[in-house]
């Protein structure tokens, strides 16, 4: 095809595009003709004792992939066509799809129609797109049919357009629901009925925005009128957030009005949900309201035990900033510019008040786990056998009439309140990826056992020093297996008459995971892609595979592993480092002599009466303790902030994993030894790293909190007569540390959550993109912070790690590094991945609470630490629970 365009320079050009067709594209099944099934019998996909093959249209491949996930849909041809608009039009759902082809067990096969000679098809006169790629799609499904003759070759389509015309040509064509139904007869899959999406969102605003019947909500307004008014100034656009007890109240931030704006009750919400960008028109002053002050009114049924997983450190202060009077700034829902439904689904269970004792098909109410979201109508033949189930459901649309979304069933997770049906909700809500990893991902990892080997990693890398002899270990919580870092100190003597200096050195030395996972590789994208290791309290979800990070690269004690080390002059007096003296950054080989818990690490240092060789040795290396005060004594100092998280500990038996016991974590100075050096280690590879690429280091950055974001912390102080000082976080470190309750030690602490709860999250960055100003570490009072320190859990830290050894010169940098909109998306996803990893962990924590006490019962004292005109809300500190407690009516 030819062409002529303009150039913006004012030049005509002549622009050819090419489109190459084949006639060896082969069509995956043993069953065709030589020529078309090709020579590898490895590409013969679809099995020759399936009934039929299915050619889906790209409707059914965005709409319809919980039906097409279900075991009992196999056989099945993707077009090219297909894909590439999938692509085009939702990249989850694309993911999805691809997934599916990539499943052996499924056989789904993708024949790239639109290079092949007999199923191209060029656009006709006057046809749209859609229109066009529907025609190809009957063209190459008739071509299945010549081309696997005496083999059923079905049409899947939900347009009756297209059916029709399917029909005129000979095609056997039918809707997603006829395929169910075809499905169910036979009885090979009568669960299909409930999974299949009951609408799709091209039939959505025709017909239920169109008014009619008995609406229960305004119509939305269309992608226009939006973008008229929001230029107009009449409407704002913004990300709903909705109250952690409530889908019926939110907030929507607008810069313009300089404050959030509230909505209240279902009608001014219309139809919208936590986490949609919508557009909201401002009400009249004389209508604006106060926020609610009531718990509970969706989802979230008390029956429930997986607990919520969203973060709400920053919707803790999301609050609109009220007038004197309490009321805020109120406003409508006149339009959805983009949904937030999830395609993975909401775990749910359905409503216990609901009558499911139908055998037929029935509706019922399903309630999200996630007290943000309302509760969603569903409709399926197996109610019930899903009454004690925790369920996973999908929402299809939200009609106009309805009071509820609609959505279908998708699968069972198992009984209400077991613990793994629970902790796999928990995942579910939280999006983390549990899936085992690929072959192609274990095929990156070198084969056990492996061995440090001195002429390798020696001997061919002169840059790695020999530090095997030097006195390391490792300080870790018990069980640790994936070790990270070890510590090292020892004192530095004059080369020409051994005399001490007077200074130390301090090693911190951390797994040298890079030497492993190569940029490019299928380990490396999958480690991007899940960006973290998720801690449950059972069991732990990896980033890497376990021979990487329990034993080729975990610094266990008596091995030898390869490190990654730094390395600090400190002065023996004063315990900081040396002016003037900058950290030294090394490959290395090490050996570590005791992997140590906290505890061991404490009553070494504790206990100064065993004199065992290695236990002074081990002693000599944690003087590093010495050190670890004066450089929290300096970062306090600095205006650093002492903030705490409730964190607690289960006891887990060995054979059921049910919890034993359970109380909150205890910290000693052991663990905040290890916190310090890792600081120091983080902070030097911020330096060095921004200093080799100034515009493309990955930096952590805590923004500095709005004032107005204390407005909780200020007003629950102000209630219990402790003034508190938020302008800057030396004055709220200062604050803190004096707001002290005779007689209650936990006070303190409890001040200290909800400080923590009232800022927002560090998030990782790329230095070009902000200012020096915008890179600080507001918690830690740092001008520049990183991590660096955890290359086997974090896939930030892999990305710092290769940074540095571009900087060091040890290797050229991978592109990835050096492409700032790469960098910046590979930034936005670990951050994406750290939240739902920390959400689902502390999801877990939540979860084995509720099942310990469901088995022990305890009297302890609680905290009240909000009120509401229904109940409030409690905190017990000795087992880190936090819940509402509704008042009797």
């Amino acid at each position: 095809r030819a062409f002529v365009k303009k150039t913006k320079g004012g030049r005509v050009v002549k622009v050819v595009r090419e489109h190459y067709l084949r006639d060896d594209i082969y069509v995956g099944c043993e069953l065709a003709s030589p020529e078309l099934r090709g020579p590898d019998p490895s590409a013969h996909v679809l099995s020759p004792a399936a009934d039929a093959y299915v050619v889906i249209d790209t409707n059914v491949a965005l709409h319809q992939l919980d039906l097409l996930s279900h075991a009992a849909v196999t056989d099945v041809v993707v077009l090219g066509v297909v894909l590439e608009e999938c692509r085009a039009r939702s990249r989850q759902s694309y993911e999805r799809l691809r997934a599916l082809c990539k499943d052996p067990a499924k056989r789904f096969f993708v024949f790239a129609n639109e290079h092949h000679r007999d199923t191209y098809v060029k656009a006709l006169s006057g046809e749209s797109p859609n229109d066009r790629n529907d025609r190809a799609i009957r063209v190459a499904t008739k071509f299945y049919g010549r081309a696997i003759p005496g083999k059923r070759i079905v049409l899947l389509t939900n347009d009756r357009g297209n059916r029709a015309k399917a029909a005129e040509e000979g095609i056997d064509a039918m809707s997603a629901k006829a395929f169910a139904r075809e499905k169910a007869r036979d009885g090979s899959a009568p669960e299909l009925l409930d999974v299949r999406a009951k609408k799709t969102s091209s039939t959505l605003t025709a017909k239920n925005d169109s008014g009619k019947g008995g609406a229960m909500f305004e119509e939305h307004l269309g992608a226009s009128q939006i973008a008229a008014g929001i230029k107009a100034g009449t409407l704002h656009q913004g990300a709903l957030r909705t109250s952690r007890f409530s889908p019926w109240e939110g907030v929507v931030g607008c810069d313009a009005v300089g404050a959030d704006i509230l909505l209240s009750g279902r009608s001014a919400l219309n139809r919208a949900m936590d986490g949609d960008v919508v557009a909201v028109r401002l009400l009249p002053e004389e209508q604006w309201k106060k926020p609610g002050t009531r718990i509970g009114g969706g989802g979230g049924g008390g029956a429930s035990l997986a607990p919520r997983t969203a973060d709400d450190a920053a919707a803790a202060a999301a609050a609109p900033a009220a007038r004197a009077d309490g009321v805020v700034p109120t406003g409508e829902v006149v339009g959805i510019v983009r949904r937030s439904w999830r395609e993975r689904g909401y775990a749910a269970s359905i409503d216990d008040a609901t009558n499911a004792t139908q055998t037929h098909a029935v509706r019922l109410l399903a309630i999200p786990v996630d007290r943000r979201l309302p509760k969603i109508r569903i409709q399926t033949r197996q109610a019930s056998a899903l009454l004690d189930q925790r369920i996973v459901v999908v929402i299809d649309d939200w009609p106009i009439d309805s009071p509820h979304p609609r959505g279908h069933y998708v699968k069972s997770l198992g009984p209400l309140g077991d613990a793994d049906a629970e902790t796999d909700a928990v995942l579910l809500e939280a999006d983390v990826d549990d899936r085992l990893f690929a072959p192609a991902v274990h095929a990156c990892v070198p084969p056990l056992p492996w061995a440090f080997d001195e002429r390798a990693h020696l001997g061919a890398q002169p840059h790695r020093e020999d530090l095997r002899s030097l006195r390391v270990c490792s300080v870790d919580p018990p069980g640790c297996r994936d070790i990270d870092d070890a510590l090292s100190c020892r004192v530095l003597v004059d080369d020409d008459d051994g005399a001490e200096t007077g200074q130390l050195e301090l090693g911190v030395h951390i797994a040298d995971v890079t030497s492993f996972l190569r940029p490019n590789t299928a380990m490396d994208a999958e480690a991007r892609k899940r960006g973290t290791t998720t801690y449950l309290v059972q069991r732990r979800l990896d980033m890497l595979p376990k021979p990487l990070t329990e034993d080729i690269c975990s610094l266990r004690g008596g091995v030898e592993r390869l490190a990654f080390s730094v390395f600090f002059r400190f002065d023996a007096k004063t315990c900081l480092p040396v002016p003037g003296v900058s950290p030294r950054f090394t490959k290395s080989a090490i050996k570590s002599s005791a992997a140590l818990t906290y505890q061991e690490a404490q009553e070494l240092m504790d206990d100064e009466t065993d004199e065992s060789p290695l236990t002074r040795d081990l002693r000599r290396v944690l003087n590093i303790n010495r050190c670890a005060r004066a450089l929290r004594k300096r970062r306090v100092d600095a205006g650093a902030l002492t903030l705490a998280s409730p964190e607690v500990r289960f006891e887990l038996d060995a054979s059921t994993q049910d919890p034993l016991d359970v109380a909150m974590y205890v910290t000693r100075e052991a663990n905040q030894m290890v916190e310090e050096m890792m600081l120091l280690a983080n902070v030097a590879a911020a330096e060095a790293i921004l200093k080799a690429f100034p515009s493309h280091a990955l930096l952590r950055r805590h923004p500095t909190p709005a004032p107005r974001m204390f407005d909780p912390l200020l007003k629950a102080c102000a209630a219990v007569g402790v003034d508190i000082d938020a302008s800057s976080s030396k004055t709220l470190a200062d604050s803190l540390d004096a707001a002290r309750r005779p007689g209650d030690p936990y006070f303190n602490t409890l001040l200290r959550i909800v400080a923590t709860r009232c800022m927002s999250q560090a998030v990782y960055c790329v230095s070009g993109a902000h200012s020096v100003n915008d890179r600080v570490h507001y918690g830690l009072a740092a001008p520049l912070y990183t991590h660096f320190t955890s290359p086997i859990r974090r896939y930030a830290d892999v990305v710092v790690h290769r940074l540095l050894n571009a900087a060091l010169g040890l290797e050229r940098p991978d592109a990835s590094l050096q492409d700032g909109d790469a960098l910046k998306a590979t930034a936005e996803n670990i951050n994406s991945r750290h939240r739902n990893s920390q959400s689902a962990g502390r999801a877990s924590v939540e979860l084995h609470t509720h099942i310990f006490f469901k088995k022990n019962k305890a009297e302890t004292d609680a905290r009240v630490i909000r009120v509401r005109a229904n109940g409030i809300i409690v905190f017990v500190p000795k087992f880190g629970i936090e819940a509402p407690v509704l008042f009797d009516e």
